[in-house]
């Protein structure tokens, strides 16, 4: 299973979300810090979950970045995260 796989399995998991994308942008950074040859080091999410209702953008990062501490330890360089509560206008 691919990184990007197992990063919207746990997403999904923990979140339940109404709306999900991630992306994998490793290509945008061939020859910077935490670039491996195929890829899967540098993500970007969208994510809409009731999940983040009442919450800040810190505790919204802060809460994906505890689900996904395995990936974030091991492959995954960087994680650009775009969080919201459903109805939340995009920021």
């Amino acid at each position: 299973m691919s990184t990007r796989d197992d990063i919207i399995n746990k997403l999904h998991e923990a979140f339940l979300p109404e709306s999900l994308e991630v992306h994998d942008e490793s290509h945008l950074h061939e020859g910077h810090a935490g670039h491996r040859p195929g890829g899967e080091t540098h993500f970007r999410v969208y994510i809409v979950s009731r999940a983040f209702e009442g919450k800040s953008r810190i505790e919204r990062h802060r809460m994906i970045n505890a689900a996904l501490a395995q990936e974030l330890a091991d492959r995954v360089h960087a994680l650009a995260i775009h969080a919201q509560a459903p109805g939340e206008r995009p920021r």
